[in-house]
């Protein structure tokens, strides 16, 4: 047969870090008792207890001057409340996956939420957990939940937290999740399902898929053995569960039958060893791969170690990793890199190999402190180093702002960059860079003073260069450009096309007649542009921004003749007369005799610029395209009908008429 053993078989963190704290007391002759079996897993307790540690049910039963040893499942609050009125010795084993759970609950409590606790009711787990909090929830079921909601609508609307024991399965917890979403409007989701019970079970589930048979090893009253039976089973009929290897009968297996074998977290690797040695009689090859894995599992780590893992589970806050060895490994959120636009996601799966650096190890808790980013910048150096020597433009993340410049993130090499190199002008501030990704080049580095300088504006300049030479290498008069209007002056408007700065002329911004450029333009401002002419050698173009497609001139002989009039708007003032604007584009002279029907001195006597008047066309020039325009035309024909109508007969009540002849006509002719 062939025999494939489960990595993750056997003792979990938790379990081994109680085992063997009783262990070392019992080896160390400290009077002590198990309250409670600390792991369920009789066979281990009874070896426990030949080695000197009894078990006791009820605390009212230890002495005085003894210490208690408590289970790795947690225990109750009311618990420690006795112990410690007892003035007894509390050795707390609980699984740190446990505690997060308890002081999840708690925080919980403080905020004035209930708590749901996914889970079995009566597993010392749970309630130990729903000792931690005030009325809390158990509910072993989707089914059950829906259940609540259903006979207590009531409750919707109200707070909620939810965790989950840590030996359920991610199934149950998805369900549970998605069904809570629907009925609660206020409700705060805790994956609290211990990640080496995660990777146990989808090791299982594969190896019983892949397998012709199954061995699930652990004791009778253990959750998490439980849950790996049944996950195996769905996949794969022929799935055994044993305590021991007194219980396997190796005959129901077809000879050449391929079977896996896992174990719940609290089987010792003793009774796992004693499964192999029956499977199989030859079993050297066994024993020896066993044992290195064994090994492996205990094996101690050191603060600043490179280890490798496998990502178990990513949460909003840590990223799992297994190690392999008897610590749960975790990296912080802010330890996976500096980059804050990265989410973890997008950087790790699960399943994914990951190498990280050792940063704190809690023996006690049995879990380690890992770090990606401090390793990636450890290896950062050297391409840093690398990018100074070669001139070459990296990438980074702006961190932080100070009097002098910014901090840009390179990998984790913090590289300083001074105001006058950000590229951002000095009347404006540098808090526009933070958190954004920037290009730079590395111009200094000290790594005995963990000293980097950078510049951003050196990449800049570098990349307008670039344009710059691609522009002059393909303009053309005619050439229509998309820029942006960099800054204003009182003859024009400078225009970036891409790298070139160019000048679009006041006369070249409109049809219209303006006095600066900021009445069409702003800088900031998106534009099209066109090339009027180009000096390569002196480095200047001029741009234009009048459409020309729309001919002024031509606009307004389609809609104006001599004698017609319209309403024009006077734009400049000469002492000559005034220039109007008919249409945008074309202007028209008032000559200073057509301006009023009497003498003036001078245009300003009787119009302002920016006035709109009524002018008669009194006479188009289409070759020089000029115009003749005349307020006096417009005010003679009007004094002519006021004439005419004082000339016209009136009836009288006796029916004789009177005819009224004009005074002025005759002193207007003598003038």
């Amino acid at each position: 047969m062939k025999i494939t053993l489960a990595h993750s078989a056997g003792f979990c963190y938790g379990v081994r870090r109680a085992v063997k704290i009783a262990e070392d007391l019992a080896n160390e002759g400290v009077s002590a008792v198990m309250l409670g079996p600390i792991i369920h897993n009789d066979a281990e307790i009874q070896r426990l207890g030949a080695l000197g540690m009894e078990t006791v049910d009820d605390p009212q039963e230890i002495p005085q001057g003894t210490a208690v040893v408590l289970r790795s499942h947690g225990e109750t609050r009311e618990t420690f409340s006795f112990l410690k009125t007892k003035g007894l010795e509390a050795v707390d084993t609980t699984c740190p996956n446990v505690s997060r759970i308890h002081r999840l609950v708690q925080q919980a409590e403080a905020e004035a939420r209930r708590v749901i606790i996914i889970g079995v009711p009566n597993h010392p787990e749970v309630c130990a957990t729903a000792s931690w909090c005030k009325d809390p929830l158990v509910f072993q079921s989707a089914d059950e939940l829906c259940a609540y909601f259903s006979q207590h609508p009531d409750q919707a609307k109200k707070p909620f937290t939810m965790v989950s024991q840590t030996t359920s399965t991610q199934n149950l917890w998805r369900f549970c999740v998605e069904n809570a979403k629907k009925l609660c409007t206020n409700i705060k989701f805790f994956d609290t399902i211990c990640n080496a019970t995660y990777t146990r079970q989808a090791e299982a589930q594969r190896l019983a898929q892949e397998n012709d048979a199954v061995i699930v090893i652990g004791g009778r009253n253990s959750a998490n053995t439980k849950q790996l039976y049944q996950l195996c089973l769905a996949s794969c009929s022929q799935t055994i569960w044993v305590e021991n290897a007194e219980e396997l009968d190796v005959s129901q297996f077809a000879p050449g039958a391929c079977v896996a074998i896992t174990a719940g977290a609290s089987t010792p690797a003793w009774i796992i060893k004693e499964v192999f040695d029956k499977m199989n009689t030859e079993n050297m090859e066994i024993e020896e791969s066993f044992a290195e894995l064994l090994e492996k599992s205990i094996k101690t780590l050191h603060t600043g170690e490179k280890v490798t893992g496998i990502v178990t589970a990513i949460t909003p806050t840590e990223i799992y990793v297994d190690l392999g060895t008897k610590h749960a490994g975790y990296i912080p959120v802010d330890e996976l890199t500096d980059d804050p636009t990265v989410k973890a996601e997008d950087m790790v799966k699960v399943g994914q190999e990951i190498e990280v650096v050792v940063v704190r190890v809690n023996d006690a808790e049995g879990v380690v402190s890992l770090s990606k980013k401090r390793l990636d910048s450890v290896k950062s150096w050297d391409d840093v180093e690398q990018a100074c020597e070669d001139h070459t433009t990296i990438e980074g993340v702006v961190t932080e702002e100070n009097k002098g410049g910014v901090v840009v993130s390179v990998k984790g090499v913090r590289v300083f960059v001074p105001a006058s190199q950000t590229g951002i002008p000095r009347d404006q501030p540098m808090t526009e860079l933070l958190k954004q990704k920037v290009k730079l080049r590395i111009t200094e580095v000290n790594r005995a003073r963990r000293r980097v300088v950078g510049s951003i504006r050196a990449v800049s300049a570098a990349e307008r260069a670039e344009k710059a030479a691609e522009v002059w290498n393909n303009i053309e008069e005619g050439k229509h450009y998309h820029g942006v209007v960099k800054s204003l002056t009182s003859y024009g408007a400078f225009v970036d096309i891409g790298g070139v700065d160019g000048m679009v002329h006041v006369s070249e911004l409109s049809w219209s007649r303006i006095k600066h450029p900021s009445e069409v333009v702003n800088p900031g401002d998106e534009v099209d542009v066109y090339v009027i002419s180009f000096d390569p050698e002196r480095k200047k173009i001029s741009l234009g921004m009048k459409d020309h497609s729309q001919d002024p001139w031509a606009m307004f002989t389609e809609q104006y003749h001599v004698d017609d009039t319209a309403n024009v708007r006077i734009v400049k003032l000469m002492t000559f007369g005034a220039f109007a604007e008919v249409v945008p584009g074309v202007d028209g002279l008032i000559h200073i005799s057509q301006l009023a029907d009497h003498r003036i001195d001078k245009p300003a006597d009787v119009v302002a610029e920016g006035d709109m008047v009524d002018v008669k066309i009194t006479e188009i020039d289409y070759d020089r395209k000029k115009i003749s325009l005349s307020i006096r035309a417009l005010l003679d024909e009007a004094q002519r009908t006021d004439a005419g109508e004082e000339d016209a007969v009136v009836a009288s009540s006796d029916g004789e008429t009177t005819e009224v002849a004009p005074d002025f006509a005759e002193e207007a002719t003598e003038e």
